[in-house]
């Protein structure tokens, strides 16, 4: 695929290319939006528009995000899609139904790819580190599907420094595959450790970056400036409610909505371009609900993050804005 309104980037040292947008299937696919035809709709025109990378996991919905989204991608050209799940968090009461044990990541892509309806993953995801199983011991599984062509690149997701360090000298012991991308969180609320730590480190090991939730929550599309709406997903979740929603942020939000002026855009489309601009980033996986929003959320790859535009966010947002 290629689409010459879409960017399309290496990743890290791989001679993979992502778009610089990616659809996502979090809280959304099966969930949120459970009306196939709409499904279809977001990411046939997301297909259309040049997008090739689609992220999923096992555990949204439990499986159901990996069923809608499967049963649309059957009728696009596989080749050109890069389809990426995940595995860690448990899927049953089961003890071995949970973690990155060789026996949980081997059962675990059989029952996606199932799901999805595909013969093999363009990237598998450890959706989490897992402290109880050897770094080994999950390298040398994830080898394996890569030389079964079940899985062509395996990733990490919110690992440390340590961790990746842990992961790519399994490959150098044992003979395994390293990880060949990493999958963090980033928002201009929550940037610390990614400047701090993750960057630094996919850029040491090679590694690309795929980042999620570049919108907090809608927090950054300015959705709660005047409170929290019905429905949406602050007020569903008292977690990121907590996380998200202080005093302290809603004015930095309020704040953008100035800068988005002055370039003509929306602060959600600010908010997905100044993302897609930092160092190593791969993809910026979105969401999107409504046909709409895909369209809107597509308009950042317009934006230009000069450093002007760039000094004039950190005023507002510091670069030390989140948790380590």
């Amino acid at each position: 695929m290629f689409n010459e309104n879409m960017q399309y980037r290496y990743m890290g040292k791989s001679g993979l290319r992502l778009s610089a947008l990616g659809l996502g299937g979090w809280t959304t696919y099966g969930a949120s939006v459970k009306d196939e035809d709409t499904t279809a709709s977001i990411i046939r025109h997301a297909y259309d528009q040049g997008i090739n990378f689609f992220d999923i996991s096992d555990i949204y919905e439990k499986g159901e995000a990996e069923i809608a989204m499967g049963k649309v991608f059957k009728d696009l050209p596989r080749h050109e899609l890069v389809i990426s799940t995940k595995c860690f968090w448990p899927m049953s009461d089961d003890v071995n139904d949970t973690g990155l044990s060789r026996k949980h990541i081997m059962e675990s892509i059989e029952k996606s790819l199932k799901r999805i309806g595909t013969d093999y993953v363009d990237i598998y995801f450890c959706h989490r580190p897992d402290p109880n199983t050897p770094m080994e011991e999950t390298a040398l599984a994830m080898t394996d599907l890569i030389k079964q062509g079940k899985v062509l690149y395996w990733g990490t997701s919110e690992h440390s420094d340590e961790q990746l360090r842990s992961a790519h000298m399994a490959g150098n012991q044992w003979g395994a595959y390293g990880p060949r991308v990493e999958q963090p969180q980033l928002s201009l609320v929550a940037r610390k450790k990614y400047h701090q730590e993750t960057a630094p480190a996919c850029e040491s090991h090679g590694m690309g970056v795929v980042t999620w939730s570049p919108l907090a929550s809608g927090l950054l599309t300015g959705k709660y400036d005047d409170g929290l709406p019905e429905g949406s997903r602050l007020k569903r979740s008292e977690r990121l409610r907590e996380s998200y929603l202080t005093p302290e942020n809603s004015e930095r939000v309020k704040k953008l909505k100035a800068i988005a002026d002055d370039l003509g855009c929306t602060r959600a489309q600010l908010a997905i371009a100044w993302c897609a601009a930092q160092r190593a980033v791969t993809s910026v996986i979105t969401g999107a609900t409504k046909l709409e929003q895909l369209q809107a959320n597509l308009g950042a790859l317009d934006i230009e993050i000069t450093d002007e535009v760039s000094t004039a966010i950190d005023k507002i947002f510091p670069p030390t804005l989140g948790e380590t």
